[in-house]
Parts: C-alpha cells; structure tokens; sequence
C-alpha cells in the first residue's frame, strides 16, 4: 500500500478512531497520542492491511486493544474530565440550562462506563459512531443477532438507570 492508498483508506477514519478513544480513555491528550499510536502500527503494517475485508474495521480493533492496554498499564492514571459543553451544543443555553446539560451528560457517561466492555464498544459504534450491525460485525466478530441483543441490553441499562436517578432526585 502506497501513501496515497494509505491517505485515502485509513487517514478518513481518524475521527471515529478518536471518539473510540476518548470513549475509553475518557482523556483528550491520551486519546490524540493513541490515535497516533494507531495510525502509526496502521502504517508499519501497510502492507499487510490490504489482506483485510475491512480496513477500518481493523483500525477499530487496534484502537480499542491500545486503549485497554493502557487502561491496564499502571502508569495509565485516571482522570475525570470536565464535560465540554461545546460538544453538546449548548453554548448559548442559560446557565442553568448548561449545568443541567452537564450534569445529564456526566450521568449518561458515567452509566456507559459502568456498562460491561462489550456492551459499551458496540453502543459506541452503533449509536455514536453509526457503524451499521455489519460493520460491527466485523470490529467484533460477534453475529448479528448477538450484537442486536447486547445493543438493546446495554440501552435498556442505561435507561433504566437513567430513568432511575431522575426519578430519585425528583421524589426528594
């Protein structure tokens, strides 16, 4: 694979390889150097990709093994993000609103994170990313039927507990 294929077969999935990133990793600077971790063994290996059904799909794999590596790694300290309000879109939104939104935001966050790593990878690619159930397929190896399943169990987790604080809060 030549720099031009490489170019135009791996550089345009960066950003999902980020977000993916930043969905484990939870921290901007980590998730931009194993993005270029990623791209780097994806360009060592150029000559090896063409043998995959789907590059992408292998990108994805890569990014997700590098960042529960690192998430394993005892030099990986974790740490809590603000939530970036201009990421939901709420810039102009009154105080009150923004801290609203933050906090609804830190919640959902906070419920993926505690969902077990296959469901919270294929909520991920799914409904952030869009990946459709064949291209997750391929990520994961799972069947079609086995990632709808774990899809709706990992949405149904959410809710629940979503549903659940909310109601909490608002009964007292």
């Amino acid at each position: 694979m030549d720099l031009k294929a490489f170019t135009q077969l791996v550089l345009p999935t960066q950003g999902r390889l980020f977000r993916l990133a930043k969905l484990f990793l939870r921290n901007r600077e980590e998730a931009e150097d194993t993005l270029q971790e990623v791209l780097l063994k994806l360009w060592t290996n150029r000559q090896q990709l063409e043998s995959y059904q789907s590059i992408e799909a292998f990108a994805v794999q890569v990014t997700r093994n590098l960042c529960l590596d690192k998430l394993k790694s005892k030099a990986f300290q974790t740490t809590t993000g603000e939530v970036e309000l201009y990421e939901l879109g709420v810039e102009s939104a009154s105080p009150y609103q923004q801290t609203e939104f933050a906090d609804s935001a830190a919640l959902m966050r906070q419920l993926i994170d505690a969902l077990p790593e296959p469901q919270k990878l294929i909520l991920h690619l799914r409904d952030v990313e869009e990946y459709t159930f064949e291209e997750i397929e391929q990520v994961t190896g799972l069947t079609v039927n086995n990632i709808r399943v774990i899809l709706t169990r990992a949405r149904k987790e959410v809710r629940t507990g979503y549903l659940k604080v909310n109601n909490y809060e608002a009964g007292h």
